[in-house]
């Protein structure tokens, strides 16, 4: 049995500009629904075996002004469900963090970016995002980063400390989100 939690909502853009509902609506759909779809399912998990595959992303990676709340619920999940893998072991259950970088979908668009930000350099496309979830998930392993261009990046923005890695994501998410430098 597989439990797939990959609903999300975004919304890029300085946090006192944006509708202060709209990010608590992106903390329950990115946060409290995963968690309480998988504590729900989680008895039927135990009793069939199985696994949670958990829908993250590379912003989680380092702190996002210009994406604050999306990047800090992503945060949440990758070290939700790597925790959640730990103790999980032996039962028969496990759990994999996926962390897409930029994927060819609608997504970015509707959070309120500029179109063609899904046909940047490293984009992947959602086939190719979903197919190395799956072999991710098939070695056992508790997180993965499809593309080249993800892992360097995600490396990269782990190893800065947090400070200069936010510096270098309000470079780019500013520009993307279309905030003027204030």
């Amino acid at each position: 049995m597989l439990l797939i939690n990959n609903s999300g909502i975004g919304a890029f853009g300085a946090f006192a500009a944006r509708d202060v509902e709209r990010q608590l609506a992106m903390v329950d759909v990115n946060v409290r629904a995963i968690v309480q779809l998988t504590g729900l399912l989680l008895p039927l998990l135990h009793a069939r075996g199985g696994a949670i595959m958990n829908v993250a992303s590379t912003v989680a990676f380092q702190p996002a002004p210009f994406a604050a709340t999306y990047g800090a619920s992503k945060a949440f999940v990758l070290h939700w469900t790597i925790a959640l893998d730990h103790e999980l072991r032996g039962s028969g259950v496990r759990a994999i963090a996926v962390c897409p970088g930029t994927t060819q979908t609608d997504f970015f668009q509707t959070a309120g970016l500029a179109p063609g930000v899904e046909n940047q350099v490293g984009a992947m496309s959602a086939d190719a995002v979903v197919a190395a979830a799956f072999r991710a998930l098939a070695a056992g392993r508790s997180q993965v980063v499809p593309g080249w261009f993800n892992k360097a990046y995600t490396f990269a923005a782990s190893k800065l400390p947090k400070p200069v890695a936010a510096g270098l994501a309000a470079k780019v998410l500013r520009r993307r989100s279309g905030e003027a430098r204030v």
